[in-house]
């Protein structure tokens, strides 16, 4: 007999092999309905699934955002008994839930059009108007290759023979069946039909392996009411109207040239206006907060990289070396050795902890040029490193300062929502440093973000070879996640390079290192404020603050002088000196996302004013120069995010 906790604090006693259903059961035939899955000691499981030790259940129902997981898993094997049923000759890929839906990818003779994922979709309808049972089965794994081979499905044979597990699990709906670890819904009739939608096609390698075949791939989502569905419609068209790379272009902030090379960033004037301003910000708060400014070279050689351990653990997402005087050089894909070199260039004594050194350093990191993506995914990019050099005596203190310190500046980008990681030691034989100094640092992360208050999850088992660590992602306006700080222990480098210092007992000590980054890559972090924004940025981030738009062309030697007035006081601005009319000129602005339109004519020239528009087209009419000038400095200086 196996003893299972319940959420109320209750046990039940039951036989090992017991089914989760059968267990819910017994708790009341109303909840067993009702389920549609359920946690087992932390994991998601299906309800068919036996409990064969004691542990922790949580049954799960249709109100729980939990269960769009299973419904969109369930979902992926609807589409792929359609297309089987449409497609006989299909050969089935893999097929799971994702963030927001799901896939499955096919083997097919001829490429997909629209017309077949009209009909693939009417044959899920048809396939969840059946109710189809939805049965949990377990093969031998000899007995699992021979069912996939006697079907032809060469691709989920290859599955099978890769797997440790003697005993596999199988789904069955009706005349389909399919590899599968669950969880699933009871039925297929369990799904909304008006809560589901194929959304595309794209082509994906076998296994993301470009020497493998090219397979389909079916895209889709599932929801759990159509209400749902209509709202992840309009988040799917907000977000391509706010998507950075068509803002981008029509914003004239950066390009990327193939014949440059993929993934590497040319910054526009206005779009580098736009990181200037972000770094300047980024000195300038770090001045206060007590960091020095260091400054590493683009390129080491080989045996730095040797020592660190990336041509050992990362050499994958490094370039190729250069012969530089017979001698491997690589280029930076970090900074961290090279702040581990300044260090060691003399001997330092507790006193001088901690040192908290930043640099903003451009590396260059090697992806496959199928996950390059704008500004989220490049392969040159600049990154706001840290590091934090301490005695562990300052650990708790230099955590909570820096935890802080990442939340502010975040927040100081109009950010509100957040999403925090706490991840702990991986398990035996996965980690370095010992046991009490990972629970020491472990601790100390747990106690800076108790502190602030805000809710964190803990990835359990998450943390890197080499330490614990905090992530903190942002949520922007559509609700989507962005990873940007980091706060990592490492126990790894400081003994890679034999870093010490000098304690009060006059002996050698090995310090603690914090690496921490704020923003992240700055790439990723501009391209997730012009989606958060829609390109309109706050007045302090706006490349052009003000755009003078004189009526007349006698009105253009005062609109310079209004420019000049405002550029003394720091302002950005522009003047409009085209022949085109005043509301074309307008609409251009607005269309450039411009804060502030001044409009100038004779009447505000007599009067030493401006006609004040904004992009919101809310007129405030004449205004003093001097006026003006006050409302957007102050706005500049409060971070305000309102233009109003």
């Amino acid at each position: 007999m196996i003893c299972i906790s319940l959420p109320d604090g209750s046990v039940k006693e039951v036989a090992a092999g017991t089914t989760i259903l059968d267990v819910v059961k017994s708790i009341g035939p109303r909840l067993a309905q009702a389920a549609v899955c359920a946690v087992v000691d932390g994991e998601l499981k299906d309800v068919l699934e036996p409990l064969m030790q004691d542990g922790s259940l949580t049954v799960l129902t249709k109100e729980d955002p939990r269960v769009l997981e299973t419904i969109r898993h369930t979902m992926s094997h609807v589409m792929a008994q359609a297309v089987k049923r449409l497609f006989p000759d299909a050969k089935l890929g893999i097929g799971p839930a994702i963030a927001e839906g799901f896939y499955y990818d096919f083997d097919l003779e001829d490429s997909l059009t629209d017309d077949d994922l009209d009909r693939i979709s009417a044959e899920m309808k048809s396939i969840i108007s059946e109710d189809l049972p939805i049965v949990r089965k377990e093969l031998s794994k000899e007995d699992a290759k021979q069912l996939l081979k006697s079907q032809g499905e060469r691709y989920k044979t290859e599955l099978v023979e890769g797997l440790e597990d003697e005993t596999i699990t199988f789904f069955e709906q009706g005349d389909f069946i399919d590899l599968c670890r669950g969880p699933h819904l009871q039925s297929t009739g369990n799904v909304n039909p008006e809560a589901m939608k194929l959304l595309s096609v794209a082509g994906a390698y076998w296994r993301g392996d470009e020497k493998r075949p090219m397979l389909q791939r079916i895209y889709g989502t599932a929801w759990e009411k159509k209400a749902d569905l209509e709202a992840y419609e309009w988040r799917q068209e907000e977000a391509a109207k706010r998507d950075h790379r068509k803002l981008g272009k029509e914003l004239d902030l950066f390009s990327i040239h193939e014949e440059a090379g993929a993934g590497l960033v040319c910054w526009h004037p206005k779009g580098a206006r736009l990181k200037r301003l972000i770094e300047e910000f980024w000195y300038q708060q770090h001045d206060l907060g007590g960091y020095e400014i260091v400054s590493a070279p683009h390129i080491g050689k080989a045996q730095i990289w040797s020592i660190s351990g990336h041509l050992d653990f990362y050499r994958e997402g490094m370039y190729s070396p250069m012969d530089i005087d017979g001698v491997d050089y690589y280029i930076k894909p970090m900074n961290c050795p090279y702040h581990i070199l300044i260090y060691k260039t003399k001997v330092h004594s507790y006193r001088e902890l901690p040192l908290r050194w930043a640099e903003m350093g451009t590396v260059y990191r090697y992806e496959r040029s199928g996950v390059l993506h704008g500004l989220m995914r490049v392969r040159g990019f600049t990154i706001d490193d840290a590091h934090i050099i301490c005695r562990p005596d300052q650990v708790d203190e230099e955590i909570r300062r820096v935890y802080e310190f990442s939340m502010d500046m975040l927040m100081a980008f109009g950010f509100e929502n957040f999403e925090i990681y706490l991840s702990t030691r991986p398990y035996e034989g996965k980690a370095v440093g010992e046991v009490e100094q990972w629970d020491q640092a472990t601790d100390a992360l747990r106690a800076a973000l108790d502190e602030r208050g805000l809710p964190y999850l803990v990835d359990d088992g998450g943390g890197a070879f080499y330490g614990p660590k905090i992530d903190i992602k942002v949520k922007d306006l559509l609700g989507r996640s962005w990873q940007c700080s980091t706060i990592q222990f490492d126990f790894n480098l400081p003994e890679r390079f034999d870093m010490t210092y000098i304690a009060e007992d006059g002996k050698e000590h090995r310090p603690v290192m914090v690496h921490r980054a704020l923003l992240g890559s700055l790439e990723r972090f501009i391209g997730c404020l012009i989606e958060h924004y829609g390109g309109a940025f706050p007045v302090w981030l706006a490349p052009i603050q003000v755009n003078i738009i004189p009526i007349a062309d006698r009105h253009i030697d005062y609109a310079r002088t209004v420019a000049e007035r405002m550029k003394a006081a720091g302002i950005r601005v522009t003047v409009n000196e085209t022949s085109e009319r005043m509301n074309a000129k307008i609409r251009n602005a607005q269309l450039q996302k411009v804060p502030y339109m001044l409009v100038v004519g004779d009447r505000e020239q007599e009067a030493g004013a401006v006609a004040v528009r904004l992009r919101t087209e809310k007129d405030l009419g004449a205004m003093p120069i001097d006026e003006v000038i006050q409302r957007i400095s102050a706005q500049v200086e409060e971070k305000s995010q309102e233009l109003t």
